[in-house]
C-alpha cells in the first residue's frame, strides 16, 4: 500500500462489513484472507456431488433483516430472499410438531391454552422491532434510551432466564417451540445471557422472519465484497496472516479473529493485562455438521415440517435443557438437540432438479471428534422415517474439523464465545468501546464483540466506525446504500 490505509484480516461477513465502511468512507483497504475463497461463515459450495451447492456455515439468516449494518447497506435490494412462511417449526415427537408462522397472532392460535401466554411474551418484541434492532446494533453498555420500552422487553427476559421459566406454561408445545429457536446458542439453560438472546431470535421469527439467501449465504458475501471492491478495496485470498509486523505500516488493521488469535497475532503489542483478559475469553459448546444430497425431498411425516425453513428437532423443553447439560459436562447427549434446514423447498437453483440439499448440524461438546453422521441421521428417521433412501450422498464435520476450517471456531463453537450475561457484557471485555484494543491501530471485529454471533455485520461495521473516528479523523458515518 503506498498510502497509509487500512487492513482487514479476515473475509466473512464482519471482515467484509468492516472493508465496505472503510471504503464508503474513502480509506484505502487491503483484505487478506486465508482461505482461498472469501465469506468464511457465508459460504456456499459443493461438498458432496456436483451440482449440489451447500451452506458450509449459516443457512438461514434470522437478523438479515434485523441488522441495522444489513439496513442501511441495502441488503434485500442487492441479494434476493425467500421468507418461509414458516420461518421454523418444533418436533417434539414424531406425532408432534409445532410450527412458528411468520404472525404471531396466527402462531399463538395454534398453542391451545398456551395462546395469551406466548403472545404476551413475544408482543412486547414485535411491537419494538426498531429498538430491538437499536439493542442489537450497540454494545449493552450504551442501551437505547427508552426505559419503559427496555422495561417491557427486559421483563419477559428476565422470566426465561430464572427458575420461573415455565410458571407460565400448561403444556409441552409452547414452552418447546420457543426453546427450538432459544437454543441455537449452544448454552446451559435457563440463564440470563441465553434468554437475551435466544428471545431476540426467536421474535425475530415474527418480526421479519427467517430469510434463506437465494443461491446460498454466498450471495450475502459476495455482495459485500462487490460492494468493497467498487469502492476501491483489494481482496487478497490464500494470505495467512500471523503476525502484526506483517501489515506494514497501516494506520488501522481490524481483525475477523477470535480473541485467542488476537492475543497470538499482535503479541507484545497488547499491554499483558488485556492480552490476559483475551487468553481467558471462555469459549461455549461446540456443533458439528453434515451436509445431505438428497434424491428427493425429506419424507418429513408432518406437513408443517415440509413447509419450516428451519426445522428444530429437540423433543420437550426438559429434553434440551438435560441436552445442553450434558454438553456443558463435557457428554454427548443421548437426545441431542438437531437443527436443519432444506432450502430447496424454497430455492431450487441450488441442487439439480428435482434433487435437495440437506443441512444439518447438533450440538457436541467443545473439541468433540465425533463423526455426527449417524447421530443426526437417527435423529431425522424419528420424525421423518425412510430419510436413509433418500440420501445419496454425505459430507460430516466434527466439531475439531469446524475448528480446522475456521480457527475462529475454538473446539466447534461456532458463537466465537460463550453467550452468557458476562460475556454479553463484556465481549471480549468491558468497554464502551469493545472493537477497539489498547493496541494504537488495532481493532477486533469478529463475533467475539457484540452483539456477538449471527451474520450481521455489525462487529466490522461499528470497529470500522471507531477507526475512522480514531485513526482517521472522519466522525460522519458514510453512507452505505446501494
Amino acid at each position: 500500500m503506498t498510502e497509509r490505509g487500512a487492513v482487514v484480516v479476515g473475509a466473512g461477513p464482519n471482515g467484509l462489513a468492516a472493508a465496505v465502511t472503510l471504503a464508503r468512507a474513502g480509506v484505502p483497504v487491503r483484505v487478506l484472507e486465508r482461505m482461498d475463497e472469501i465469506g468464511g461463515g457465508a459460504r456456499t459450495t459443493e461438498v458432496t456431488l456436483p451440482g449440489y451447492r451447500h451452506d458450509i456455515c449459516s443457512a438461514v439468516h434470522p437478523m438479515a433483516y434485523a441488522s441495522t449494518f444489513f439496513a442501511r447497506f441495502g441488503l434485500r435490494e442487492r441479494v434476493q430472499f425467500v421468507d418461509p412462511e414458516i420461518p421454523f417449526a418444533h418436533g417434539l415427537d414424531a406425532d408432534r410438531v409445532v410450527p412458528a408462522f411468520r404472525d404471531l397472532q396466527r402462531t399463538a392460535e395454534g398453542l391451545g391454552v398456551d395462546a395469551r401466554a406466548y403472545r404476551s411474551l413475544l408482543r412486547p418484541f414485535v411491537d419494538q422491532p426498531d429498538l430491538v434492532s437499536r439493542l442489537v446494533a450497540d454494545t449493552p453498555l450504551r442501551p437505547p434510551l427508552d426505559p419503559l420500552g427496555l422495561l417491557r422487553i427486559g421483563l419477559p427476559v428476565l422470566e426465561q432466564a430464572s427458575p420461573l421459566w415455565n410458571r407460565r406454561w400448561e403444556t409441552e408445545e409452547a414452552p418447546a417451540l420457543l426453546t427450538g429457536a432459544m437454543a441455537h446458542p449452544i448454552q446451559p439453560m435457563p440463564g440470563l445471557g441465553w434468554a437475551a438472546a435466544g428471545m431476540v431470535l426467536a421474535a425475530s421469527a415474527h418480526i421479519g422472519g427467517w430469510p434463506i439467501p437465494v443461491g446460498g449465504s454466498q450471495a450475502m458475501a459476495d455482495a459485500l465484497a462487490d460492494d468493497a471492491r467498487a469502492h476501491g478495496a483489494e481482496l487478497v485470498t490464500g494470505h495467512h496472516v500471523s503476525s502484526l509486523d506483517e501489515l506494514g505500516d497501516a494506520a488501522a488493521v481490524i481483525l475477523d479473529v477470535s480473541p485467542r488469535a488476537l492475543a497470538d497475532i499482535a503479541g507484545d503489542r497488547l499491554p499483558r493485562r488485556y492480552a490476559r483478559q483475551l487468553r481467558r475469553y471462555r469459549y461455549g459448546g461446540a456443533a458439528a455438521k453434515v451436509d445431505f444430497a438428497l434424491s428427493e425431498p425429506v419424507p418429513w411425516r408432518d406437513p408443517d415440517l415440509h413447509r419450516a425453513g428451519t426445522v428444530h428437532l429437540g423433543g420437550p423443553r426438559s429434553q434440551m435443557a438435560a441436552a445442553e447439560a450434558a454438553i456443558a459436562r463435557g457428554e454427548h447427549p443421548v437426545k441431542p438437540y438437531v437443527l436443519a434446514s432444506q432450502p430447496t423447498t424454497f430455492d431450487p437453483s441450488r441442487a439439480p432438479e428435482g434433487r435437495h440439499v440437506l443441512w444439518a448440524y447438533s450440538h457436541v461438546p467443545t473439541g468433540s471428534t465425533l463423526d455426527p453422521t449417524e447421530t443426526i441421521t437417527r435423529r431425522i428417521e424419528e420424525f421423518a422415517p425412510g430419510f436413509r433412501d433418500v440420501v445419496l450422498h454425505s459430507s460430516a464435520r466434527s466439531a475439531t474439523d469446524l475448528e480446522a476450517y475456521n480457527p475462529n471456531y475454538v473446539g466447534g463453537d461456532i458463537a466465537v464465545g460463550q453467550v452468557g450475561i458476562r460475556q454479553l457484557l463484556a465481549r471480549p471485555t468491558l468497554s464502551f468501546d469493545p472493537w477497539r484494543t489498547p493496541a494504537k491501530g488495532v481493532y477486533l471485529c469478529s463475533s467475539a464483540t457484540p452483539p456477538g454471533p449471527g451474520v450481521h455485520g455489525i462487529p466490522g461495521w461499528r470497529a470500522a466506525l471507531s477507526a475512522l473516528r480514531h485513526e482517521f479523523g472522519i466522525t460522519a458515518e458514510p453512507d452505505l446504500s446501494p
